[in-house]
């Protein structure tokens, strides 16, 4: 409940536990910081929307150019892209729009450009740290190796050595996660590098009117084309349909794909029936997996013996 009120506040929050066997202690038994919880490296369930993602953002600017990571701890997607043309600055503000983040940790270059970080105060309230820049620095050999990379296609990425950006900006964000969750996090084994020309562009203010996820006056979901859509009856397919509403696609060929699937489920009553039966008795997979690879961790590193 505190913890709640403090993160709500934008206040991180110390998890300090002992960490060895009282009965052969000698003295006071030792302690440890475990974890640090911030608004965006939230697991507990009470702190969290069933049928929204809690995204962490990281931004690496190197002069005019930026690099973007963003992940859900509670469920261990991460994605990345990188910006490189016009408008760069702009087309931030629309990824930032995109993921509407609860917590962005940038590097000093970025942290220093009060105008840039101004705009993005202007744009949407979370907490912004700044994070030194030899957290931004990584080896691409280890992060191939620990790291499934794929693109847009769910195909192995071969030119990460390519995309310096983005792979500064995953560094940070892997650097403060690691910071916060005091070591290695197991539940994140997938890294997507997508291309920003992949979606429709949505600035900030058209998503605010159009009103696709929440509702102008009071950010409610009730009247929101996401309200009128979602019949889903999982919180994963809730997710899912919140974020393919947030991310209009131009690819020709997956928005086929999507049409054909619908028209399937359409058309085949008693499979669609028979689908919905089934998904109601499904809980919450991604983040009960996630949770639990997360926790095993925790008590294998803490494990008195």
């Amino acid at each position: 409940m505190y913890i709640a009120k403090l993160i709500e506040k934008g206040y991180k929050v110390a998890i300090c536990e002992q960490v060895e066997d009282p009965k052969q202690a000698k003295g006071m038994v030792k302690r440890e910081v475990i974890r640090v919880v911030t608004p965006g490296t939230v697991l507990e369930d009470n702190l969290l929307e069933e049928k929204k993602n809690n995204y962490i953002m990281s931004i690496y600017k190197q002069g005019i150019y930026f690099g973007i990571s963003v992940c859900d701890i509670s469920t261990g997607e991460f994605l990345s892209t990188e910006i490189k043309s016009t408008n760069n600055f702009v087309k931030l503000l629309d990824e930032i729009a995109r993921y509407g983040p609860s917590e962005i940790v940038v590097n000093e270059m970025l942290y220093l450009s009060e105008n840039e970080i101004g705009k993005i105060r202007e744009r949407i309230d979370c907490y912004i740290s700044n994070l030194g820049e030899e957290n931004f620095k990584i080896n691409i050999n280890n992060l191939k190796e620990k790291y499934n990379i794929i693109g847009d296609g769910k195909e192995a990425l071969k030119n990460l050595e390519e995309k310096t950006f983005a792979v500064s900006s995953i560094a940070g964000l892997l650097a403060y996660i690691k910071e916060t969750q005091k070591g290695e996090v197991d539940n994140i084994d997938e890294i997507k590098i997508y291309k920003v020309e992949k979606y429709v562009a949505l600035d900030i203010n058209a998503r605010r009117n159009l009103e696709l996820t929440e509702r102008m006056r009071d950010k409610g979901k009730k009247g929101t084309l996401l309200w009128v859509l979602d019949k889903t009856s999982t919180s994963m397919g809730g997710r899912l349909l919140r974020r393919w509403i947030n991310d209009p696609i131009l690819d020709i060929d997956e928005i086929n794909a999507r049409l054909d699937s619908v028209n399937e489920l359409k058309t085949n009553m008693m499979l669609k029936g028979d689908i919905i039966e089934s998904l109601k008795q499904i809980f919450d997979i991604e983040r009960i997996a996630r949770k639990n690879s997360f926790w095993k961790c925790k008590c294998k590193r803490y494990a008195f013996t």
